[in-house]
Parts: structure tokens; sequence; C-alpha cells
């Protein structure tokens, strides 16, 4: 279940409007055309972050990873990379948590789909590695919806994919990269850059062991 404190659904998908909105928690969703959903929202401030001697180890791990940003609708689409997508969310989630269909629809019908942009990562012999589905405006990368190969094996493909997409929105001057929420134990590994601020159904903290607590416990996420 995704957290969620509000839902709308948008019709103006100005940089101006999605800017705005973003600020105020809502994150675009897959769900339908103009969705948002305000959650426990997670973004790095770009002016603070800085590499970590753990982000650089983990550079250094994935150097082979080339980043290269496409627009959408994504002209190359192959049924392919909706299988590879819907195996590693099945993988990692269970069954139908996200289907081969909806990754082509989101990639490829801009009537449907909330995002403009597909991170392609591919190693340096050029071989396809993963893919993330973005939205992007003159301020923001929302990185979301990462997907990877599974058997690749290249150590720690997931965190050099997110490190990759955090320098190219701070080479491009964007002033924030959302990395989605927070509402689970496995979200914790966001919580290592610099810069990091999270979003209290409120307005913005940057207290880290404060936001620890919203797990409880127990696991359970507290609303």
């Amino acid at each position: 279940m995704y957290l969620s404190w509000n839902k709308q659904t948008v019709t103006d998908f100005s940089d101006e409007n999605v800017n705005t909105l973003y600020d105020q928690g809502y994150v675009l969703t897959r769900e339908h055309k103009g969705a948002m959903y305000q959650t426990r929202s997670l973004r790095i401030a770009l002016s603070e972050f800085k590499l970590s001697s753990e982000n650089r180890r983990v550079l250094k791990k994935t150097e082979e990873l080339k980043l290269t940003p496409f627009p959408l609708p994504y002209a190359n689409y192959h049924w392919s990379i909706g299988k590879l997508g819907k195996d590693f969310y099945e993988t990692k989630f269970g069954k139908d948590t996200f289907s081969a269909n909806k990754i082509k629809e989101l990639l490829t019908d801009p009537n449907k789909s909330n995002f403009n942009r597909l991170f392609l990562y591919e190693h340096d012999e050029l071989e396809e590695i993963g893919y993330s589905i973005v939205r992007e405006t003159n301020a923001l990368v929302h990185y979301c919806y990462p997907f990877y190969k599974l058997d690749t094996p290249l150590p720690n493909t997931g965190l050099g994919m997110m490190l990759r997409a955090i320098l190219y929105a701070q080479g491009e001057g964007k002033k924030y990269i959302y990395l989605g929420s927070f509402q689970r134990p496995s979200d914790t590994y966001k919580l290592q850059f610099a810069g990091l601020e999270w979003f209290d159904k409120k307005g913005w903290q940057n207290d880290l062991n404060k936001l620890k607590k919203t797990l409880g416990g127990s696991g359970a996420i507290a609303v």
C-alpha cells in the first residue's frame, strides 16, 4: 500500500506548477494521467550535496555504468524493456507489482504517462543494464521506477544508478532531485546522501533520526 495523505489529479503540467506541487510533498505517479499523491517524499537539495567516501566507493565499483537520458515517448522501445521491469519488480516485491504493459504505457503513450524522460544505463561494452523512468523540469528531477538486470555481475547496481542520476541532476543545475517516498524499512538506503530532506505532511525536515522513527519499532509505517 502506497503511503498517501492526499491525492489530486492535475491538468497543468507546466514546470512552474509541477515544481510547486512537488514542493508541497506531492509526486506524480503511474496510476493515471495527472495522478499525484502527497507522501513522505524524499529529496536532495543539490546545492548541499557532496559525495561521501561511501558514495565514491559505489561509483568506483560501478564505474562501467553510463547514464544517457532520452525523451519520452521512447522511440527505441522494445518489449524486452517491459519484461525486464516486470521481472525485476516481481522478484523484488511480488507478483503483479508492475506489469510490462504499464511500463510500455509510461514509456510510449504521452496521453497516459506523467513522465518525460527515460534514463538508460549501459555497460562500457554498450550492454543495456537498467532503466529509470523520470519526470524532469527546469528545477527538479524525480528519479523513480528504476529496474535493472538482476543477473548483472556489477555490484551495487541500484545505488550506482541512483548516484549517477543525482550527479546528472546536479550537473544540469537542478535545485532538487526527488528519490520517491520513505515508508518501509527497505527505504533506509536512501538516507545516505548529503543534503537530504523529507516531507512530514506540513513541511520539509532534515532530522533523519526523526524520520527513522516514522517506521515504528515493528517496522510499521506511522502515518
